[in-house]
């Protein structure tokens, strides 16, 4: 069985940091993009970062850019998202989901249950 499972959520301050991690099991990471995505109350779930295959090549929504940070460690089969200078407005759960290919192209065929970040003093 094919699954993703996010964890690192969390309650934070304003201005703090959180990683979050997202395992995969049932099939291997090095051959699949991984994206991130957010979805908070009231508002429609939002892309937020994406990591390809080959190149490792990283995409992020402008809300985040040049606050969060996506990696991925083949070897541990996660990806993890760095989160620094969080914003209220960052509130959200949290979901990665995998892509169907080695591309970001925004295809995803397997969803985790998702990770809730609260932003809040």
């Amino acid at each position: 069985q094919l699954q993703l499972v996010e964890s690192g959520g969390g309650l934070v301050q304003p201005g703090g940091s959180l990683r979050l991690s997202c395992a995969a099991s049932g099939f291997t990471m090095d051959y699949y993009a991984i994206g991130w995505f957010r979805q908070a109350p009231g508002k429609e779930r939002e892309g937020i970062s994406c990591i390809s295959v080959s190149d490792r090549s990283t995409n992020y929504a402008d809300s985040v850019k040049g606050r969060f940070t996506i990696s991925r460690d083949n070897a541990k089969n996660t990806v993890y998202l760095q989160m620094n200078s969080l914003k209220p407005e960052d509130t959200a759960v949290y979901y990665c989901a995998k892509e169907d290919s080695a591309v970001c192209r925004g295809w995803h065929d397997v969803w985790g249950q998702g990770t809730p970040v609260t932003v809040s003093s």
